[in-house]
């Protein structure tokens, strides 16, 4: 994981283990696969922990006590590790990396003659990670790590716990997920990881990370699921697109890459930062949770990159004032502020104002839960998303498309692009406002939308929309969600009234 060092956030650095020399070391921890794949079959086969013997539970006519459980303990521990070990690997790889050479104190002071470019070099970068092998399909066998630990590799070489050493190919990567897919070849027996149901992790849950910690190879630590859906810090350079299982379990600079394992030896999740106040252990491990990484794994296969659906909204959550007065107080969800027309969300009927509660049957709790749960829709296929508008509950069936470079860039298609806040005796003050004025208060422009770039102000006080009283956020936007195509604003500014006219975006 890379190494985020000198920087406090909250006096806790956000630090992506990395490897020991330069790129992040991993650890890896999964069930054997039995039976392995035949040799010079080419249909592809992953593990499924479905049907795994649990380990033995007390029963309710005896007790084990004393040395009992502390053995049993022992021996579940030993057949963790035992069962881990083979198929973690060791990837080191090799980068080129171009760097200015250093110039010298009279360019430093009066420029580089005649305008040229200061000089440049290559040299190779060398680096430490570690993969877990995920699936074979004949002759070839994949390892999943992470983006940062194999996403720029030139070339990778893999490394068996036993020793044997094959050449790797990088079969794709995703730098929004940190993960990436690698391939080498062989006819020879080697087992697959049996990748579990991170869903099913509890808090308080034994999990093991196995890996090579500051180069110690297959190493093995144990603890606890401390946390489960943890998102992304503000800051650290890590993505959205997942959320996070924590654990105490020890993780150190090298883990980077491998995996978080169950009692039962089942992947659960792909090690990729912590946190710290000084780039070591001090309990704070993230993984990405395997149930996350299953799709990228068959995205890579497939065509070498991850797939990710594209919905075409602005959200957020609102709290305090504004959520009361939207109406929606203690009600959990997605709030959508805006809407691109071109975009699935605007093909399908979504309205700004409406709070997304859940798609499929899985609760929405927040914004950062709708953006994860997005991005791992199968794009093309329908979603039934249900929201409340207004006071009442409704439906309605999107149908995603595949995320693309281009998508939701053009502010032209935003509606409406601007945000509200409630009118507060304080901003009256602030705003030099009648007591007895009424309405919501523009509080963000994206100035690139046709509402945010037709004349509208930070500060404006919108008093009607299309002719109707707005005393709410709520009334804001029933108001600009009605059907027409043409909508009008009057808003107060200065003392003065002012209607603004825009024409809604179109598909």
């Amino acid at each position: 994981m890379k190494l985020i060092q000198n920087k406090l956030i909250r006096t806790i650095v956000l630090v992506l283990a990395v490897g020991v020399l330069s790129v992040g070391g991993g650890f890896l921890g999964s069930r054997l696969a039995s039976p392995s794949s035949p040799q010079g079959s080419s249909e592809l086969v992953m593990h499924d922990s479905a049907g795994v013997q649990k380990a033995p539970s007390r029963g309710t006519g005896g007790t084990i006590e004393g040395d009992a459980v502390s053995s049993a303990f022992q021996e579940r521990f030993r057949s963790v590790a035992s069962s881990t070990l083979p198929v973690v690997v060791e990837l080191n790889v090799m980068n080129t990396v171009t760097q200015p050479v250093a110039i010298s104190p009279f360019d430093f002071f009066f420029g580089t003659p005649n305008g040229r470019q200061p000089r440049e070099r290559e040299y190779t970068q060398r680096g430490l990670g570690s993969g877990v092998i995920v699936a074979r399909s004949g002759d070839t066998l994949y390892v999943l790590t992470n983006n940062h630990v194999a996403g720029d590799a030139d070339e990778i070489e893999v490394v068996l716990d036993d020793e044997r050493v094959y050449e790797g190919s990088l079969v794709g990567s995703d730098e929004l997920m940190d993960l990436a897919l690698v391939s080498f070849r062989t006819a020879d027996d080697i087992p697959v990881a049996s990748l579990g149901d991170s869903d099913a992790l509890e808090v308080g849950d034994w999990v093991f990370a196995v890996g090579n910690p500051l180069g110690f190879q297959s190493s093995v630590t144990a603890g606890i699921v401390s946390a489960k859906y943890r998102n992304a810090q503000p800051g650290s350079g890590t993505s959205g697109v997942t959320s996070y299982i924590q654990t105490d379990a020890a993780i150190n600079q090298g883990n980077s890459g491998g995996a978080l394992v169950d009692m039962n030896g089942n992947v659960v999740g792909i090690n990729t930062w912590i946190a710290s106040q000084n780039g070591g252990s001090i309990g704070l491990g993230f993984a990405i949770p395997i149930n996350a990484a299953k799709k990228a794994i068959s995205d890579f296969i497939e065509s070498g990159s991850v797939s990710y659906s594209w919905l075409g909204v602005q959200t957020g959550d609102p709290s305090g004032e504004l959520s009361a007065d939207l109406g929606i107080e203690g009600v959990k969800g997605a709030f959508v502020y805006g809407v691109y027309a071109d975009s699935p969300a605007g093909k399908s009927g979504l309205l700004p104002g409406d709070l997304i509660v859940s798609i499929d049957g899985k609760d929405i709790p927040d914004g950062n839960a709708l953006v994860r749960t997005v991005a791992a829709l199968d794009p093309g296929k329908p979603a039934v998303f249900q929201l409340r508008r207004g006071g009442d509950f409704t439906e309605v069936t999107v149908r995603t498309e595949r995320r693309g470079e281009n998508s939701g860039s053009d502010a032209s298609k935003l509606w409406p692009g601007i945000s509200v806040v409630p009118l507060t005796d304080d901003l009256k003050k602030q705003l030099s406002l009648d007591r007895s004025d009424q309405g919501v208060v523009v509080a963000g422009i994206n100035t690139e939308s046709v509402a945010g770039g037709g004349g509208l102000q930070q500060g404006d006080l919108v008093t009607e929309v299309n002719g109707t009283a707005v005393r709410s956020a709520k009334d804001f936007y029933s108001g600009i969600g009605r059907d027409g195509e043409d909508v009008t604003f009057r808003v107060k500014r200065a003392g003065k009234s002012l209607i603004f006219g825009f024409e809604k975006p179109s598909p």
